[in-house]
């Protein structure tokens, strides 16, 4: 069967895995004057590859492996909790039509080797079946436990989704769209073998523990990060549970986590010199100063012009905390705060040390698909492990720090909340002793 269009307000365009070749040249129809122009062939906005396009590439390699409604395979395991809706969400395995060790499909912190495409890739691969569920796990049906039995498993389980209709991957016109693998909505799930569930974790999920503590009882049991974001998401975590959309559990197990390291860092004495990290990874400059201070943290970020949200005049957004901690949310970095933070306090955990700390990370044209927060989580924890120089000063440490930036550091210090302070308190001190 063919494919079909779905042409609404938004200029979404809604491809079957079949969509013939020849629809693609209607994306001309809702890009901007310069897509239209260039077709994904020149390349005028500066980027490696054609965000678009790519993304019709991707879908094209694995149609014939989705192009039915039963699929088994081995689950990673991987599930995925909606947020719109709520409190009534959508929610469902994650499964690919393939057997075996199919964990690298679901592991964002070991992409550290994977290039954009790769991660479309693995992302297109994920089938979900999906069905709507109140977040009350009490009101919960059996394919709900049937996706917690899933959620708990620390090894890939073959399982078999039955879905209403044939999955679709939905291509959105934009370069803004985060990867979606295909779906369609769930008639039933099966785990076709026991999956492999520690003790540990039904010693978490069976006893009454807030969320906070199972969270850093698996942390410091050396649970991996994203293995503690899926046991919240499916509502196997805290008192009171609930189903918890991915996009929020991902913020508050890192939140939570970085919480608890900064209360335990603050007891120990500060570095003693400036030291400057740097890495680049999938697009994205992370460059990472450590001040002898007393702890505060600041993410400065700003995304270069023929980026993603980038404009021809680029603008410096930030978000920091003191010691006490951040006020609220972190509304103009958002998730990417919390992530960045958390590498670089577990960076100082491990050296029992702490220090004032500003995080630069800018986006560059080689992001151009947007791949999730892991990466920020990713290149901070590479940067931290890619040391450029300790400094007597903090000038000599930024006069290394403008080699490594793109745009020009008086942006970075015209916005930034510790150096402003920092030179306030200069400024005072020399006052006082007029």
């Amino acid at each position: 069967m063919g494919g079909y269009l779905n042409l609404s307000q938004t200029a979404t365009l809604r491809i079957d895995i079949n969509t013939p070749p020849r629809y693609l040249k209607l994306m001309e129809l809702f890009n901007s004057k310069l897509c239209a122009i260039c077709k994904g062939r020149k390349l005028l906005c500066g980027r490696p590859t054609c965000p678009i396009l790519e993304r019709f590439r991707v879908a094209k390699t694995i149609e014939e492996r989705i192009n039915r409604r039963d699929i088994f395979g081995s689950s990673p395991p991987s599930i995925f909790v909606g947020e719109y809706g709520y409190p009534k969400v959508r929610i469902g395995p994650l499964v690919p039509p393939i057997e075996g060790n199919t964990s690298h499909l679901d592991s964002p912190l070991k992409w550290e080797n994977k290039r954009i495409k790769d991660i479309l890739y693995y992302r297109s691969l994920l089938v979900m079946g999906e069905m709507k569920a109140d977040v009350n796990v009490r009101k919960s049906e059996r394919i709900l436990s049937e996706v917690q039995e899933l959620a708990m498993s620390v090894r890939p389980v073959d399982s078999e989704i039955l879905l209403k209709k044939r999955p679709i991957l939905k291509v959105l016109p934009s370069e803004f769209a985060p990867p979606v693998g295909p779906k369609a909505e769930l008639l039933d799930f099966e785990l076709t073998e026991n999956p492999k569930i520690p003790k540990r974790t039904d010693y978490i999920v069976n006893d009454e523990l807030k969320a906070e503590t199972a969270i850093m009882r698996l942390y410091n049991w050396s649970f991996d990060e994203y293995y503690i974001i899926r046991l919240l998401s499916a509502g196997l975590l805290g008192i009171n549970r609930k189903l918890v959309p991915t996009r929020w559990s991902i913020t508050a197990v890192q939140d939570t986590i970085g919480k608890r390291l900064r209360k335990e860092i603050l007891h120990y004495e500060p570095i003693n010199e400036f030291e400057l990290y740097f890495h680049e990874f999938l697009g994205n400059r992370y460059a990472v100063i450590l001040m002898p201070e007393t702890y505060a943290f600041e993410l400065l970020e700003v995304w270069l012009k023929g980026s993603l949200f980038g404009s021809d005049e680029p603008k410096v957004i930030h978000d920091y905390e003191d010691f006490r901690g951040i006020k609220g949310y972190a509304e103009e970095t958002t998730g990417a705060y919390y992530a960045a933070r958390l590498s670089v306090l577990e960076s100082l955990r491990q050296r029992r040390r702490q220090a004032r700390i500003i995080v630069f990370r800018e986006v560059t044209p080689k992001y151009y698909a947007p791949v999730g927060v892991w990466q920020i989580r990713v290149g901070v924890k590479k940067a931290m492990g890619n040391p450029v120089g300790r400094f007597n000063t903090l000038q000599e440490a930024l006069n290394e720090l403008k080699k490594l930036l793109e745009l020009k550091l008086e942006k970075y210090l015209e916005k930034s909340w510790i150096l402003q302070l920092r030179k306030q308190r200069t400024l005072d001190y020399y006052l006082k002793l007029r």
